[in-house]
């Protein structure tokens, strides 16, 4: 019998198909989704990986078998998936495995108005309902359902997204930018040509092809490697940015027009400052903005300098979307390139967010590594990932090293956090993966450095 704890993290589904999970039990996902969510209608969606369309087919199957009706979008980026839940106002499933390697796939489900679900919020119930219904042997029996069987339909939702987002952030009269863009031969290759075509962008592709094999390269940013081709392509071509897309073009990297990576934490302040503003304009007087635990301690530094309201999350979309409906905050950002957005259902859309650095760079005459030094003031690590047998005994061995050193304080909001005066490190277990993630900022490199040299030396040992 599979072991569903080993695919169902804290805020998606996620495993090698088909050795973990198959059409089989996604079909009993969609039939457990119904029922936990109630749902009389859902829509769902998928990405380019060769297996999306047919666990997403199962699913939509079993979502029927329970009675209710599924539209389904097709191929989607994530956010397009959570524009089309909020748009419908119905529960929704995205399948895909994001940044994942090709035999991965797995589920995003949020309910209606895009709403998340984690394992606080029905995930866990979903799940056990599963369990209840796989026998010994692995094979899955879903009881029947009384109700009329529901109707598939499809229905294309690309341009009404471009529309939504193209209303949210005006670019028709910022100055001609060249972007090249680096779709990873993920979603971004969908829906980049039709959301920032026709605009004062000379739009140069990179890897636009949909091949959920990813021939190029992992379609994940967040590892500098994947990075190469775009920063060699800004330099080449001379563009003024570069943005680089994940599988699922959720979330946006941004390269400057050194062919430099711009930090997401000063990616995450200057939309705030934008957000900020607009929502100042609007009449609130001191708008909330929302970051996780990991990013640069510039981003609370500068919002209040704005005159925002700073809350601190851990990490994980189905996390800051809680916090944002409670709160009711403007915009959130984190260190991984995931930003949210209160007029975008509180969803992450990397594609909003690449956007508003497009508007701001167009808006004025200098340079990208110009318009964010004032928002890059620290020295980071970056992500690092250590595969580890014992995250707990290691976690607990770095501890221990640090509980006597004078000056330093401990918070247990996400993994391990360690600020000191001049420096701060987080260590926390990967929830998809065997690893533990290191982020380390200081006030200098040469401080930064050490640290993060002392840290992984213990993580390792």
């Amino acid at each position: 019998m599979r072991d569903l704890k080993q695919i169902v993290k804290a805020y998606d589904v996620r495993g090698v198909v088909p050795e973990q999970w198959d059409e089989a039990l996604s079909r009993a996902f969609g039939a457990a989704f119904v029922r936990i969510t109630d749902a009389t209608s859902i829509v769902t969606g998928h990405d380019m990986r060769p297996s999306s369309p047919g666990l997403s087919r199962a699913f939509a199957e079993g979502a029927a078998a329970q009675g209710a009706d599924v539209v389904e979008i097709g191929l989607c980026s994530t956010d397009q998936l959570y524009f089309a839940s909020g748009k419908l106002d119905l529960p929704g499933a995205m399948f895909t495995a994001s940044h994942n390697p090709a035999q991965y796939n797995g589920i995003k489900m949020c309910r209606a108005g895009a709403s998340p679900v984690g394992e606080d919020t029905g995930l866990t119930e979903i799940r056990e309902l599963v369990e209840s219904w796989t026998a010994e042997d692995g094979t899955v029996t879903v009881p029947g359902s009384d109700a009329p069987t529901g109707r598939i339909t499809q229905q294309d939702e690309l341009q009404p997204y471009s529309d939504h987002l193209r209303g949210l952030v005006d670019l028709s009269g910022i100055r001609p930018l060249k972007v090249a863009v680096d779709a990873g031969n993920g979603m971004g290759g969908h829906t980049v040509p039709t959301v920032l075509g026709g605009l004062p962008l000379d739009i140069v592709p990179m890897y636009f092809e949909l091949d959920g094999t990813f021939p190029n390269h992992e379609a994940n940013p967040l590892d500098p490697k994947n990075l190469v081709d775009l920063q060699a392509k800004v330099r080449e071509v001379g563009a003024d940015i570069g943005l680089a897309f994940d599988g699922d073009a959720d979330r946006c990297f941004v390269v400057d027009e050194r062919g430099e990576p711009v930090s997401p934490s000063a990616i995450t302040a200057l939309v705030a400052v934008r957000e900020l503003a607009r929502a100042k304009a609007g009449g609130e007087e001191e708008p909330t903005i929302i970051h996780n635990l990991i990013t640069s301690w510039t981003v609370p530094e500068v919002v209040r300098e704005h005159g925002g309201k700073v809350v601190r999350t851990r990490v994980g979309h189905s996390f800051i979307k809680q916090e944002m409906a409670r709160t009711g905050a403007v915009f959130g950002g984190e260190h991984s390139a995931h930003y949210y957005f209160r007029d975008f259902w509180r969803a992450d859309t990397g594609m909003l967010a690449a956007m508003h650095v497009l508007a701001a760079l167009g808006a004025q005459d200098g340079t990208l590594s110009a318009l964010v030094a004032e928002y890059d003031r620290y020295a980071a690590s970056g992500e690092i990932n250590s595969t580890v047998d014992d995250q707990a005994a290691r976690g607990a061995a770095v501890r221990a090293a640090y509980a006597d050193v004078p000056g330093v304080t401990f918070d247990e909001l996400d993994g391990l956090t360690v600020t000191n005066r001049d420096w701060w490190f987080n260590l926390r277990a990967s929830n998809t993966e065997p690893l533990l993630r290191l982020n380390v900022e200081a006030r200098d490199e040469a401080t930064m450095a050490k640290v993060r040299d002392e840290v992984l030396a213990l993580v390792r040992g």
